[in-house]
C-alpha cells in the first residue's frame, strides 16, 4: 500500500480518536443527567416515556415491529439505533483489520493478548462472586471496554500521552468489542425463526457478491442493511448483530485510485479557464470542471471510509447519548428496588480489579515470554494506568446488562447498571490518578 494511502488511514485513525474523545465527554454529561432525572420528581414521567410505541408503517407493514407488536421507544433505541452503533463498530473493526493495528499478527498480538486477559479475568471474578445466584446470568457484563470513555480520560493529558499508548488502548478495546459482539450473537439468541434467518443470510450473500463485483453505491448497502436488520429482528438473533455483519460487506477499496485522482485533478486545474475577476458567476465550462473534480473526490474515498467518517457525528452525539440517557437512569432509593446488590458488587469489582489484573497480567506474560515487546513510549507504569482505564465499560456493559436481565428481572437489571456506573467511575478515577503520576510532567513534543 502506498505511503499516501497509509497517511490517509493514519489521518482517519487520529480523526477517530478526536471524535471518540469528544463523544466520551458528552456521554459523561448525559449519564449524570439521566441519574439526576431518574431520582427527581420527574422520575415517573422519565420511566414511562420509554414505553411509548414507535412505528414506521406503510399500509399494514410496520418496519419497527417484532412479531407484529410495535417496538417501544426503549426497544427501538436498544435494538434499532444500537444496530447503527454496532454498524459503526463493525466499520472500525474492518479498518483496523485491513490497515490498522490489527492488520498483522506482529502488530496485533499484544493488544489481542491484553484484551483476552481483560475478558477472561473479569468473567472469572464475576462467576466466583455470583455462582448459583440469579445474578450469574450477567456473566458477560464486565467484558467490554468503552472506547469513548477511556479515550476521553486519556485525552485529559493531551500530548503527554505517547501515541503508542493511545493505539494500544484503542486496539485492545476494539478486540473487546469483537468479544462482546460474539457473546451477543451466541449467548443472547432466543428461539430461532429459521425462515427469517436464512432470508437474512441470503441478503448478506448478495451484499458480499456486490462487494466482489465492485458495486460502490452507499445507498444500496444502506437499504439492504435495513432489510438484514429487520430479518434478524424477526429471526431471534439479536438485531444489532446485523449491523456488524453488514459493515463487513462494505467495500474498502475506492472507485478511483489515488494516483489517478491526483492526475485527474491536475488536468482539471490546468484546463480551468481564466477566471474573470469582474464577474461573480462561473462559466458553464468552469462549472463542468468543478463538477468533475467533485465527482473524482467522491470516488477516491472508499464507501467504508466515507461511512465511518460521516457516521461519527450521528453515533457519538445522538445515538450513544440517547442510549445513555435511556439506560443510565437508575433509581438509587425506594421505587423498584434498584439499590446495590450482588450484581452491583460483582460487576464493579470485575470491572475495576478484574479488568486491571487481566489486561496488565496478560500483557506482562506476553512480553516476559518473548512473544512480543512493549512498543516505544510504553512502560509498565503507564500500562498499569491504561489497564485501569480498561475497566471503563459503560456502553456495551449496559447493553449486555439489558440483554441479561431486562426481560426477566428489573431489580437485578438496576443493580447491574449501578455496578456498571460505579465500576466505570472508579476505574476512570484510578486510571487518571495513576497516569497523572506516571506520565511525563511536561510536554516533551511527543504525539
Amino acid at each position: 500500500m502506498s505511503k499516501l494511502i497509509r497517511k490517509t488511514f493514519d489521518y482517519a485513525f487520529l480523526s477517530f480518536l478526536r471524535h471518540r474523545v469528544n463523544g466520551g465527554m458528552v456521554l459523561v454529561v448525559v449519564a449524570v443527567l439521566a441519574m439526576v432525572v431518574a431520582n427527581s420528581p420527574w422520575a415517573d414521567a422519565y420511566h414511562a416515556f420509554w414505553s411509548h410505541p414507535v412505528s414506521l408503517q406503510v399500509g399494514g407493514f410496520n418496519l419497527f415491529s417484532h412479531h407484529g407488536e410495535p417496538l417501544t421507544l426503549m426497544a427501538f433505541i436498544n435494538d434499532a439505533l444500537m444496530a447503527v452503533f454496532f454498524f459503526s463498530v463493525g466499520l472500525e473493526i474492518k479498518r483496523e483489520v485491513l490497515v490498522g493495528e490489527l492488520s498483522s499478527l506482529r502488530q496485533a498480538l499484544l493488544p489481542i493478548i491484553a484484551a483476552v486477559g481483560g475478558m477472561i479475568v473479569p468473567v472469572l471474578i464475576y462467576f466466583l462472586m455470583t455462582a448459583g445466584s440469579p445474578a450469574a446470568k450477567g456473566l458477560a457484563i464486565p467484558m467490554a471496554t468503552d472506547i469513548a470513555f477511556s479515550l476521553g480520560v486519556l485525552s485529559l493529558f493531551g500530548r503527554r500521552v505517547p501515541l503508542s499508548l493511545k493505539i494500544f488502548l484503542t486496539a485492545f478495546a476494539v478486540v473487546d468489542d469483537i468479544g462482546g459482539i460474539l457473546v451477543i450473537a451466541f449467548g443472547y439468541t432466543s428461539h430461532l425463526a429459521a425462515g427469517y434467518l436464512w432470508a437474512a443470510v441470503g441478503v448478506l450473500a448478495v451484499l458480499v457478491a456486490a462487494n466482489r463485483m465492485r458495486v460502490m453505491s452507499r445507498t444500496f448497502y444502506c437499504l439492504a442493511g435495513i432489510v438484514v436488520w429487520y430479518l434478524f429482528l424477526q429471526s431471534g438473533v439479536h438485531a444489532t448483530i446485523a449491523g456488524v455483519l453488514v459493515a463487513f460487506t462494505i467495500p474498502s477499496i475506492p472507485c478511483l485510485e489515488v494516483k489517478k485522482y491526483i492526475a485527474r485533478i491536475r488536468d482539471n486545474v490546468a484546463e480551468f479557464p481564466h477566471f474573470d475577476k469582474s464577474s461573480i458567476l462561473l462559466t458553464p465550462h468552469q462549472i463542468d470542471i468543478l463538477k468533475s473534480i467533485e465527482s473524482a473526490s467522491d470516488k477516491v474515498i472508499s464507501p467504508l471510509q466515507f461511512m465511518e467518517d460521516r457516521m461519527h457525528g450521528m453515533v457519538n452525539y445522538f445515538i450513544m447519548p440517547l442510549f445513555a440517557f435511556a439506560n443510565a437512569g437508575i433509581t438509587l432509593a425506594g421505587g423498584d428496588g434498584a439499590m446495590a446488590g450482588p450484581a452491583t458488587y460483582a460487576v464493579a469489582v470485575s470491572l475495576v480489579l478484574g479488568k486491571f489484573a487481566g489486561i496488565y497480567l496478560f500483557t506482562w506474560l506476553a512480553v516476559r515470554s518473548g512473544a512480543t515487546a512493549l512498543p516505544q513510549g510504553m512502560n509498565w507504569r503507564n500500562v498499569a494506568g491504561v489497564s485501569l482505564l480498561g475497566g471503563i465499560g459503560f456502553t456495551v456493559s449496559l447493553f449486555i446488562a439489558n440483554l441479561s436481565f431486562g426481560a426477566t428481572d428489573a431489580v437485578l437489571l438496576g443493580q447491574a447498571k449501578l455496578g456498571v456506573l460505579a465500576g466505570t467511575v472508579l476505574a476512570g478515577i484510578l486510571g487518571y490518578v495513576v497516569l497523572r503520576l506516571t506520565l511525563p510532567k511536561e510536554d516533551d513534543g511527543r504525539v
